[in-house]
Parts: structure tokens; C-alpha cells; sequence
């Protein structure tokens, strides 16, 4: 590695440092949405019951006990239950206009990452080819060596490498991951659906027997 840097110079050392921050972007994102992975529907389900029911401490509950962009949501529907629709739907979906940017944090980053490593690469090969052919041009009597040309052309051309290397798996992880976004925000937009309907059953419903109520 030491070597393909002094090889490649400034620009394979820039390279490289691309590779890394686009290595640690694709690590975080990944532990973040393994870490705000649930079982949707089960929560949903358990949501839907209680809120219907009236236990809304335990909802809260569940929703904190939870923490996922999905049970956010439900948590601000909840937390207003006692707004209008239109208000409860208003909040709900300013919390998910919230909750968007987390779940796209770095990836614009990661995107630049994917252009750009392979256009250095091409950079750091024409700069290579110049001064290879700059010592040919300077030396007479390196003119009739062909292997000399083909060593600098050759170390030039490490950089272009270098840069699709660090482009196709920057490439591959941003496609998943925007995928996976917007995914989600679709998810987001159904379930803040449901939660209104929810309430808004919970309000047109029948007065619960006595002992099950509003908590």
C-alpha cells in the first residue's frame, strides 16, 4: 500500500482518503439501519390495540421502548391525540420530514465519493503520463528505451485503478442505501396514515366499559 501511494503521489494519496471516509460512511449507515430495524408489524399491532383501548402511557411506552423512525411517529400522533385530524396528520408528518435527513445523513457524501474517485484517478493518470513522457523528452538517451516509457506509463496508470476501485463499491452501497431510504419514507408515509385512522376510530368509537379508559 505504502508503495502504490508513493507511486501514485498527491493524487492516489487523496484517493485513499476517499476510500477510507467512504468506508466509514457505508459502515455507519449500515449499523444505523440495523440498529433502528424492528418488527414493524408486531409494534403496529400492539399500537393499534392499545390506542384503540385507550392506554395511551402504555403506547408511549411501547413506542420509547422501541426507537425506530416508524415508532416516532406513532409517538407524535400519540402525543396530540387530543388535536384535529388535520392538526394530528400535520404533526405527524412534520416529524417524518424530520426523521428523513437522518436516514440520508452522508449519503450525498458517499455520492461525491463515487464521481470524483475515479475522475482523480484519471487526473493523477494524466499528470502521470506528462511527466513520463516529460523525462523521455528531457534525456536523449532514455529516447530508445521502451521499458523506461512503459514503467512511467504504467505507475500512471495506478491512479485510474485506484479510483474505479474505490468508485464501484461507493457506487454499489449508495444505490442500496438510497434504495433503503426511500423505502422507508414510503413505509413512513403509510403508517402515518394509519395512525390517524386510528385515532380517529378511537374517537368515533363507542364508550369503553367501565375500568378501560383514557389513561
Amino acid at each position: 500500500m505504502i508503495l502504490l501511494i508513493e507511486r501514485g503521489g498527491v493524487i492516489m494519496i487523496l484517493i485513499f482518503a476517499l476510500s477510507v471516509i467512504a468506508a466509514a460512511i457505508i459502515i455507519e449507515r449500515l449499523l444505523y439501519f440495523r440498529r433502528i430495524r424492528t418488527d414493524e408489524n408486531t409494534i403496529i399491532a400492539r399500537l393499534r390495540s392499545t390506542v384503540f383501548e385507550g392506554r395511551f402511557h402504555e403506547a408511549l411506552s411501547i413506542c420509547e421502548n422501541n426507537p425506530s423512525p416508524v415508532t416516532n411517529l406513532m409517538k407524535v400522533g400519540i402525543e396530540h391525540r387530543d388535536y384535529s385530524e388535520e392538526l394530528i396528520k400535520t404533526a405527524i408528518t412534520d416529524a417524518a420530514n424530520m426523521e428523513v435527513p437522518k436516514m440520508e445523513r452522508y449519503l450525498s457524501s458517499l455520492g461525491t465519493i463515487a464521481h470524483i474517485a475515479p475522475l482523480l484517478g484519471l487526473l493523477g493518470t494524466v499528470t502521470g503520463n506528462i511527466r513520463a513522457f516529460g523525462v523521455l523528452g528531457g534525456f536523449e538517451a532514455a529516447g530508445g528505451n521502451p521499458a523506461l516509457l512503459a514503467r512511467g506509463i504504467s505507475e500512471a496508470l495506478l491512479t485510474t485503478a485506484a479510483g474505479i476501485t474505490v468508485s464501484i463499491p461507493a457506487i454499489i452501497f449508495y444505490n442500496y442505501l438510497v434504495a433503503r431510504v426511500n423505502h422507508s419514507i414510503i413505509r413512513l408515509e403509510n403508517r402515518v396514515s394509519e395512525m390517524v385512522l386510528v385515532l380517529k376510530a378511537r374517537r368515533t368509537a363507542p364508550q369503553q366499559p367501565q375500568g378501560v379508559g383514557v389513561r
